[in-house]
């Protein structure tokens, strides 16, 4: 880790440290920041709130919104959960990742998308539902997720 990003981590961590439940939003802030959580980062957060690197890793490894390595440029979450597979939503997954020639979870060579699996976003009455950069999209049929491969290749 650079020192540069060794001082953000610690300034972040002041900042948030005597907050009643820091974990959460001290993780938050450093993802925000660098772009996930590095792993460099744990033991400096762990000590800072007197907790184990144990405790601090089962926090980051249980929460999936926390990335313990950079994303790509675009982060494509599609939704995994009954509703979604009821609606056509394997169909749809399996085309998507097909296309990006990536599994969930990983990241494109070039760095150009990660795709994510989550299990709900909340648009069960629109399935199925993904969620590109943080912009959430419902009732993909066939011709919706190639313009959503469409828009990543851009």
């Amino acid at each position: 880790m650079s020192a540069e990003t060794e001082a953000l981590i610690q300034e972040i961590i002041a900042s948030h440290r005597n907050m009643q439940g820091a974990a959460l939003p001290i993780l938050h802030a450093v993802q925000e920041a660098i772009g996930y959580v590095p792993e460099d980062a744990i033991p400096a957060i762990a000590e800072a709130l007197n907790v184990t690197r144990a405790e601090m890793h089962g926090v980051v490894t249980f929460y999936h919104d926390f990335r313990r390595e950079p994303a790509g440029r675009h982060v494509l979450k599609l939704c995994r959960a009954e509703a979604c597979q009821s609606a056509g939503g394997n169909v749809i997954s399996e085309r998507i990742r097909q296309k990006l020639g990536i599994q969930f979870g990983e990241t494109s060579p070039d760095g150009r998308v990660t795709l994510d699996a989550v299990y709900c976003l909340g648009l069960c009455a629109t399935a199925p539902s993904a969620m590109l950069d943080g912009k959430v999209i419902g009732r993909i049929d066939p011709a919706r997720a190639d313009r959503i491969v469409a828009e990543i290749n851009r």
